[in-house]
Formats: C-alpha cells, structure tokens, sequence
C-alpha cells in the first residue's frame, strides 16, 4: 500500500509540470514586437493643460497618435486604412482631435486622453478638390460650435458636440479650387478664398450660422497664379504670378478684391530664376524660396511688401505660434551637415530671437524636412521653446534646451524590402572567470527553477528567473549560433535607409541612410526597389564581410536611371554605389558565384537588355560558358502579356559594353484585354528546399512536379476588376493558369465562376494555394491545385527497377512536353487576407504551414494538410493512417493558431520566412507600420529540447525514482525475509 502512495505521488509530482505553467515568464523568449507610426505629416502641441504633456501628429502610413514629450512614447495611436488617407488635424475643445481624412469625405473626433472614437462624419461631394480644415479659436465646452471642412467641393459646418452637418455649401459648380478659409468670429462670417481657372481670383463671403452666400467677387489677374496662395493676415493673401517672377498682395475686405505686383528683382538685386511660395503659415509675412535661401518679405497695411531678410541653407519653416500677450513667433532650420541651427524669431519683430541654438546629431540622418516649434514655461516664468523635427530618414526628433531629448527610428514603418544576413562565427577563447561565473548562475537558476516548480518561489525569484533566461538564451550575441537563430535582418525603407535588426531581440544594430538614395542633381526623386544578397562568403573565410545589393530608380517611371548601392552587412558601410546607370525593370539573381563569393546578377532594362554584374573579367567567363541556358520572362499588366525570353549574345559594341547582352523572345501568351486581366502572379523562392520528390498515399506513390520554372497567374474578367460587390456573380470570372516559363506551356487552367478578386497566392514545392472572393456565396475562399508528374509513374515498377528499365536516369529536359496530372479543391475561408507566405525550413523535412496575414492585421498559422485537396467526407482507414482530415467546407480557425497571440502588426504588408539550421524551426518576420518577429515550429520541436524545459524537475524525478527503487528494494527484501520465517 506504501509503495502504491509513493507512486501516485510520483505520478502527481511530474504531472504538475504541466498544470503549473507560468507562461508569463516566457515572454520575450522567442519573439518580440515593435511599434512605430512613420513619417510626421502633421503635429499638434497639447501642453496647455496639468498632466502629461504629449503631441498629436499625423503620418504617411494614416497614423495618427499621441506622443509623450517627455519620452517620446505612444501614449495612443489609431491607423486608418490603406485608402483613408489624413489631410488634416487640429484640437478642438481642448479634448478632442479632429481629423480629416478620404479627400475631405470623413470627418472624425477622438477623444484626447485615450484616443477613442468619439464621432464620425460622412461628408458627401462631387468632385475631387484639396481639403481644409477649419477649428475656430475659442472653441468652448459650454457651447455647440461649428467645425468648416472644405472637401469634395462642398462647403460644410459640422458640429463640435456630436458631428451633425449643419449646413453645407456646393463650390464645385463655381469653378473655384478653394486655398483658405478665413472665419471672422466677431462678425460671424467666413470667407472661401480661391482660384479659378488659374487667373482669377474668387472670394465668397458665407454666413456661418446658415450658410448663406453674402457676397461673391470675382477679378482676374492677367499674369495668371502658380502654386499655392499664402495667407499673411485675415484680410491679405501672397501669390505668385505665372512666371514665378512678381509677387502679388491680394486685399479682400469686405469681399472687395484689390491686386498689388511687385517684381522680386525689385525687392531683391540681382534676382534671377524661379521662386517658389512656401505654403507655412506666418503672421504678417510670407517665405520665398529662392535656390537654397529663404527670402522673408513681409506684409504691410496697405499691401505694400518689403523685404526683412535673406537667409541663406534654410531647410524648413514653421507656422506662426501665438503665446502670451498676443505674442507670435515661427522656428527655421538651418543645416550644415549633421549640425542643426534652430532660430525661433518673433513675426512682429525680426530682429528679436527668442532662442538661437545649435544641436549635433550624432548620425546622418539626412536634411530636415519639417519643423513644429511649441512654447512652455521655465522655472524663471520666461517662455522657452521645444522643436519637432521631422528628418530625411522619416526620424522623428525633439529639442529642447540645445539638446536632442528623444528621437524615434519611425523609418521602420514603411519598410520596402528584407533579407537575411548570417552573423559572424564565434572566435574560441573563454576565461576561466566566465566558466566560473557561469558555474555558479547555472546553479543558482537551477536551484530557482526548483523552487517554483515546488511552488515556493515568491513573485521577486520568478522575475528573476525570467531575467536569467532571457540572459542564458544569449539570444542578442553578435555571433552566430548553432541552431541558426540569431541573424542579421536587413531592411530597406522608403526614405532608402537601411537598418540591420538583431533577430534576438529586435534591437538596431547599425543604420545607414544611403548616399545613392538622397536627392542630388543626377537623381532628383530616388527611391528603393529591391534587396539581394550580394556576396555571402563561406564560413571558414572569418576576414571577408558579406554584402547586400540595394536596387532603386531616380524616377517612377519604367525608363528611369537605375541606383545600385552596395552595402556591408556586418558594418554598414557603403562600399560602392552607381548612379546613374541604365534603367532597371526586373534583377535577376543567377545560381552563378565568382571566386570572391559575389553572386552574378543579370539586370533587365527597359528596351530587354541584360547587363551583368559583378562587371570583372571572370564574371563575363562564367556567364558566357551558361550563355544560351539563361531564361527569365516578363508579366505586362497593362497589356495583359506574358512573355518567355532567354540571353543569346553580347550587345553590339555601338550600344553598349562587354557586359551587355541581348536577348530574344521565345513565347508570348496573349490575354484578350476584353475578356481577361491579368490581376495577381507568384511563383516558387529560388531558395526553397525540396526534402523528397516522392509522396506515399495509401498504397500508391505521387511523384511531386517541382519545377522552379512554373509560374501561378491569375485572370479575371474586365468588369471584376472593381472593389468586391462591383459586379453581379453572373458577370465574373475567375480564370488561374500554371505556365511553363520556359516553354510558355500552360500546364493547368481552372475558371471560378461568379467569383472575384482581390487574389492572393502562394507558391511551395508542387502545390499553390490562393485567396479569393465568391459572390455567390458571399464569402472568401481559399483553393489549393497540386501537380504531379506523370512520367515517372514506371518507377514504380519493381520489375521495371530491378531490369534497369526504370527511367531514373533518363535525362530531363525543361523542353520536354511533361506529363502532369493535377488535383484541386476549394474550401471557405473566414477573413480577408492581406498576405500570405509559408514556413521554409533548412531541408524540407518538416510539415508546412500557411502564414496568413488577416484583415485585423495578426497572423495566422494553417497547417497545410487541412488544404489537402484528397479530403474526402469518409477517409479510409490508410488515409486515416496517412494523416488525411475528413473533409468539411470551410477551413477551421483554432484561438491558438494566431502566432502574433493577442498582439496587432498594425498596417500588415509582408510575411518573411527564414530557415534555421534546426530542421523543425523557421523564423518569422512580420512587417507593417509595426515590426514582429518570432520562431515557429510547424512539427513541434522534434529535434530538440525547448529553452524552457524544466532540468530541474527532470533532476528531481530521476532522483525521486532512484530513492523509490532503493526504498521498494528494502520493503522487498524484508518481506521475502518474514515470508522465509514463516
């Protein structure tokens, strides 16, 4: 009876291992998120109140969020959607934000402290125009004041309380591109200042109780209007005339419009050129940009314009500021590499500075491109100034005092492209001190882990035990280790600045804004395209660094000058860059390497040549001895064409160099423009690992097609093209094709019908799995299409093996027409998908899983076999032993399978996977305006032990089992022994 006590107590002891799960202590092991809200469009100070003083700000990635002064933190923070983009934001009531976004259409109101949504407005229009956004300055919570939004062409008042539309006007049928909105509060009216057909000067004066048109003035200005109207005083606008040459002062009190021109060289000697009217709003005067100089002219009573100052490097300008005593004041940068000079200068008197310092970045982070300055209060009750900076490099800085108090990398949030990079091989060498100290934390984490699974351990020894395994996963070494989880992720942003991320724990290892993305006079707009790894040395070669090639255009069009950079992974340094070189439409990157580990890259411009790179002499030998071999094709969405081509021969001497080659057209295949268009591609990673082309089912064996030369393309008809519900199901078609990119063979076609995009696909090994809508059924679906090659059905023969009449050895040609046999189906799906990707794993072993990124921006683990297309409703038995799941319509969504868990990757764009060198384990990186990462293991962890396994626990069971043995060896030997007296 003791020893049967003894055993369950045994059994109890091990079993609570899993009931006594602190998962808490485990945060942090394996993954980690970011937060970001990307580039500052807008700001607005909220400081005139007790509390946490914080900024509100709006950004590119239709962000908006409330930032901590003090620290620079997200206090709140709501993202918008793809195509609800923000014109405006202001503060209103002292507690709300008052945004305006969708071109003028949607008018929102969040509640300050915690950003929740207190109304939403939907402001109707007829045609596109620029949006305003009018808060009146003594806004009150006592009364019902009226918000003025000009967007769509139409005039509306809105309501403060609750976002009723009072009132709205229509200006689109006038012809009038409205620039301002003036509202005199003491007379109650508002004037719409605009233009009309580019020379006329408009000017409606609207009861803004009622809306009811007072006045309309019209003149005409027969040099004509360029850029923006800038408003100096509420009764006097700036423009400037056609030429860019006379500055024109327009009076319109009382809606009686009045022209005064002056000629910039008669305000500046020696003027030549074009300038350029700063839209910054400053009181009583304008900003003229004059090259790389500012030009302050400003604005008298009686329209007359006088220059105060010239200055020259001026990079931004701030609005005017009102403080105390109707005091106002604007900021101005001036930048002379990474030196900032900030000047804040009172609009009533040039000559007062009310602050004049100087700050240096610690690393280039490019020109400055806006500037927000805001006042506060010293401790001597003298007013002093903070600036928000906007950078080049989307960074976001705050001074204060001639100092930088925070600054965050909001780059990160629109990044364009990521690779990979391995972290370099550990030197040997350890001190006896490290070993020692090692010894003793290894012993007192045991003796913790120990106690907590005793449950002894108080809340301060499980902190601890969380911060030593944070510590003893070494997971943030700069060396490499040996199951591959610790890497380098290379990111290329928008403002093209690269980042490496440590994988451990997402910390920035190194940024380096790239000369050859910077605005010069080669390149005036550059931006980034591509990352490819561009030489990755072996292992053993400790003294060379690998390198990254970073691909980028001057322009937006298809024949612009090409950018290469080339970038060390290790340090971040620029080696080399070209610019401006041939234009760049497609890089191809070869299974070709030099003898320094470079690998070749063919890169296609517009008029279909290839140029190769590296440009050596050895290189060249290499391509040529493959000339004739090397195939690429090219997808025209505009044109719905698909075409096969392959390299032939060097380019004529005339044309072009050495490392110029032409190439022919092998196939085309045509789509009739009026009948399908071509909506969405994706084909196999070049990278991908195949474990085995053989695939046991029940009794019978499929050979798996796993060319990397097949292409998914999906089609759908002309009037589907629209937004999901734009077209009745009868008039939709869905059409999906597997093509042969080297033969231009269309392996397998399928139609939908009634079915409709957005499309979404996935390629891995000889299976493709897409996303798309069925207006039918009114729901999502995800199809799955597997390919098999057929003509290896006779290696099956045993016989056929055994004779050697197998065709194992016959020769493959990817000019052979291919037996292949396909299967499909199609299942329901419950989210929109924004993305999709699949795990990899270093030899293909291991089970597969969908990543899917779903609308509510987390991502979602599905594994593989529940879009097996042989389910079927009744398995059989060796199906069952298979693996096969009975079949069901829809495909099943488990709470556990989101491998964010509860957190958000807000504005989701892309899903990277990276093998590690443990078969069972891939990485994940997730990106948006939010960064994830983290490890997954598709077929649990089956070659290995996890971080968290409990040695303790294990030491104490083996320990437990030895004293029951030796105990229940003495209860038998004394019972034998009384049994022999007997």
């Amino acid at each position: 009876m003791a020893i049967r006590a003894f055993l369950l107590f045994l059994i109890l002891l091990v079993s609570s291992y899993t009931t006594f799960a602190l998962y808490e202590d485990q945060v942090g092991l394996m993954d980690w998120h970011q937060q970001y809200i990307g580039k500052v469009k807008k700001a607005v100070f909220q400081t005139h109140k007790a509390g946490r003083k914080r900024v509100v700000v709006s950004t590119e990635e239709n962000v908006i969020a409330a930032l901590d002064l003090r620290h620079g933190e997200i206090f709140w923070r709501q993202v918008l959607g793809v195509n609800d983009v923000i014109d405006e934001i202001d503060i209103a009531l002292g507690k709300y934000v008052v945004t305006l976004s969708s071109g003028g259409s949607i008018l929102r109101a969040w509640n300050l402290p915690d950003g929740q949504m207190v109304w939403e407005s939907f402001l109707l229009g007829s045609n596109p125009s620029r949006s305003l956004l009018l808060t009146p300055a003594n806004f009150g919570a006592d009364k019902d004041n009226v918000i003025l939004v000009y967007g769509s062409g139409y005039l509306h008042a809105v309501s403060s309380i609750d976002g009723d539309i009072l009132w709205k006007k229509d200006l689109a049928q006038k012809g009038i591109d409205v620039h301002h909105l003036v509202h005199l509060e003491e007379s109650g009216m508002l004037y719409a200042l605009g233009v009309g057909d580019r020379s006329q000067f408009e000017a409606y004066v609207i009861n803004v109780g009622n809306g009811e048109l007072l006045k309309h003035s019209s003149m005409e200005f027969p040099g004509g209007f360029s850029g923006d109207l800038s408003l100096s005083t509420s009764d006097k606008a700036v423009a400037l005339d056609s030429s860019g040459s006379i500055l024109v002062t327009i009076s319109f009190v009382g809606g009686e419009i009045k022209f005064q021109e002056v000629h910039i060289s008669d305000l500046l000697q020696g003027f030549s050129g074009v300038a350029v009217l700063l839209p910054s709003k400053l009181a009583g005067m304008v900003a003229v940009k004059i090259n790389r100089s500012l030009l302050f002219v400003k604005v008298k009573d009686e329209g007359t314009l006088e220059v105060v100052d010239r200055v020259p490097h001026v990079e931004a300008v701030s609005d005017s500021l009102s403080f105390a005593e109707g005091q106002t004041a604007f900021g101005l940068i001036q930048q002379d590499g990474g030196k900032i000079r900030l000047t804040v200068k009172s609009s009533d008197d040039w000559k007062t500075h009310f602050l004049k310092e100087s700050i240096e970045v610690d690393q280039p982070r490019g020109l400055v491109h806006k500037v927000f300055i805001n006042n506060y209060i010293r401790t001597d009750r003298t007013y002093g100034f903070r600036a928000l900076i906007v950078m080049e490099d989307h960074s976001l800085l705050l001074l204060q005092q001639g100092a930088v108090v925070w600054y965050r990398e909001d780059g990160l949030a629109s990044i364009i492209d990521v690779t990979t990079s391995e972290l370099p091989v550990e030197k040997a060498g350890v001190s006896v001190a490290k070993v020692e100290h090692n010894l003793f934390e290894w012993l007192k984490g045991h003796l913790l882990k120990l106690k907590a699974t005793l449950m002894l351990a108080t809340p301060d020894d499980v902190a601890v035990v969380q911060r030593m395994r944070l510590q003893s996963a070494e997971k943030s070494k700069m060396t490499r280790d040996h199951n591959g989880f610790r890497k380098l992720l290379i990111v290329l942003t928008r403002a093209g600045k690269l980042f490496a991320l440590h994988t451990g724990d997402g910390r920035i290892v190194w940024s380096r804004l790239l000369n050859a993305f910077r605005n010069s006079g080669t390149c005036e707009s550059p931006r980034g395209l591509k990352l490819h790894q561009w030489q990755v040395p072996h292992h053993h070669a400790l003294d060379e660094n690998p390198s990254v090639l970073v691909v980028g255009t001057c322009r937006h069009n298809s024949d612009a000058s090409g950018i290469l950079s080339f970038v060390d992974a290790y340090r971040g340094e620029e080696l080399n860059y070209l610019a401006p070189v041939h234009s760049i439409t497609q890089v191809i990157p070869l299974p070709f390497t030099d003898s320094i580990e470079q690998r070749l890259h063919l890169i296609i411009d517009a008029e279909g040549y290839g140029h190769l790179y590296p440009r050596t002499l050895e290189a060249v030998g290499i391509f040529q001895k493959e000339l004739g071999n090397i195939y690429w094709y090219s997808v025209g969405v505009n044109n719905n064409l698909l075409k096969g081509h392959v390299v032939k021969k060097n380019c004529k001497p005339e044309i072009a160099d050495d490392y110029c080659f032409e190439s022919i057209d092998l196939w085309s295949v045509i789509f009739p423009s009026d009948s399908e268009k071509v909506i969405a591609t994706s084909t196999r990673k070049l990278s991908e690992v195949v474990h085995t082309q053989a695939k046991v089912v029940a009794e019978d064996v499929l050979y798996k097609y796993i060319s990397k030369n097949v292409l998914f393309l999906a089609t759908v008809t002309p009037k589907a093209i629209g937004d999901i519900g734009s077209v009745i199901p009868e008039d939709s078609w869905l059409f999906v094709y597997l093509v042969d990119t080297i033969t231009g063979r269309v392996l397998h076609r399928m139609s939908h019908h009634g079915c409709q995009g957005p499309v979404h696909a996935v390629f891995s090994e000889n299976w493709v799995v897409y996303h798309y809508f069925n207006l039918r059924a009114h729901r999502y679906e995800m199809s799955v299409v597997e390919i098999y090659d057929q003509s290896r059905a006779d290696n099956k023969d045993v016989l056929k093996l055994v004779l050697g009449k197998h065709n194992l050895s016959a020769p493959v040609s990817s000019y052979s027409r291919p037996e292949v046999m396909t299967k499909s189906q199609s299942y329901f799906f419950t989210h929109t998908v924004k993305t999709i990707a699949v795990t990899s794993t270093a030899k293909g072993i291991t089970s597969k899983q969908l990543l899917i990124g779903t609308i509510g921006d987390q991502v979602l683990a599905l594994d593989k076999r529940f879009l097996d297309p042989r389910r079927t409703l009744n398995p059989t038995q060796a199906e069952k032993e298979e693996g096969i799941i009975p079949l069901t319509d829809s495909l099943p969504i488990m709470p556990q399978a989101y491998v964010t868990h509860a957190l958000k990757v807000e504005g989701l764009k892309s899903i990277i996977t990276i093998p590690a060198k443990l078969e069972s384990t891939t990485l994940v990186f997730a990106h948006g305006v939010d960064l994830f990462f983290t490890r997954l293991a598709p077929s649990k962890t089956y070659d290995s032990l996890t971080e968290d396994f409990n040695y303790a626990l294990l030491l104490l069971t083996i320990v437990a089992l030895v004293i029951a043995i030796f105990v229940t060896w003495i209860w038998s030997e004394r019972k034998e022994l009384q049994e022999k007296w007997r």
